[in-house]
């Protein structure tokens, strides 16, 4: 399915993504690549050239750490709480930055934005804080933007999101009961006005009951494509 140009997009299940870029970068977001619905079968990536990590929850940083020491070149890019925790398990290229700032990672801009959530890291058991949460926005060498928005519910700052950084793809939550469900994540699409949206974070487990059928339903009206991806897919 073609929704912008000389990239590929492929969800590892959760919220977790695997982003090659027009120049061949490799982003990871949010690596829990040992999910329940994460694709049997797959390898672990071969290439990575950064990770971006939306909050601390084990759900979403996940292999962060492991693929940090796998890929000791990969920029770990996450709020200045948890890059200080990650370099304190050996992350060697940590890239800390908070709402609002853009920093060049793998020679792309990217943008960390709000998102409106909790942040804990469990540290052998032991709560951590974590920073606050986030979302990104990034901006592909061809000038496509892409925006992942980490767990979270709506909010409207969600329209000023959309005026000043006009992603075309986003990656909404849609589970409910953790995050925003499909009625939340519909008025979201109507903030953010992109061309394309991805449902993420759902069926998981079963308590996360949304569905991109229901996100369909409730969006019919705006022209926006809802793209229902199943974990190994590759747009």
């Amino acid at each position: 399915m073609a929704i912008g140009k000389d990239f590929q997009l492929t969800w590892l299940g959760h919220a977790a993504f695997h982003l090659v870029t027009p120049g061949g970068k490799h982003l990871l977001f949010d690596p829990w690549l040992s999910n329940p619905r994460a694709p049997a079968g797959r390898r672990r990536p071969v290439q990575v050239d950064a990770i971006l990590l939306t909050h601390g929850h084990s759900d979403h940083l996940g292999e962060a750490v492991a693929l940090a020491h796998e890929h000791p070149a990969a920029e770990l890019v996450g709020n200045f709480e948890m890059c200080l925790w990650l370099k304190g398990k050996g992350a060697a290229q940590i890239r800390p930055m908070n709402k609002g700032g853009t920093q060049k990672i793998a020679g792309l801009d990217v943008t960390m934005v709000g998102a409106d959530h909790s942040s804990g890291i469990d540290d052998d058991g032991v709560t951590r804080y974590g920073g606050e949460p986030c979302g990104y926005v990034v901006a592909l060498e061809n000038g496509f933007r892409i925006y992942h928005a980490g767990d979270t519910n709506v909010f409207l700052d969600m329209q000023l999101i959309r005026d000043l950084y006009k992603p075309e793809l986003v990656m909404l939550p849609i589970g409910d009961l953790f995050t925003m469900g499909p009625r939340e994540a519909a008025l979201a699409c109507k903030l953010l006005q992109p061309k394309a949206v991805v449902p993420m974070h759902f069926g998981t487990f079963p308590v996360l009951t949304g569905t991109p059928d229901e996100l369909k339903r409730m969006t019919s009206n705006l022209g926006i494509e809802v793209i229902a991806m199943s974990p190994g897919q590759t747009i």
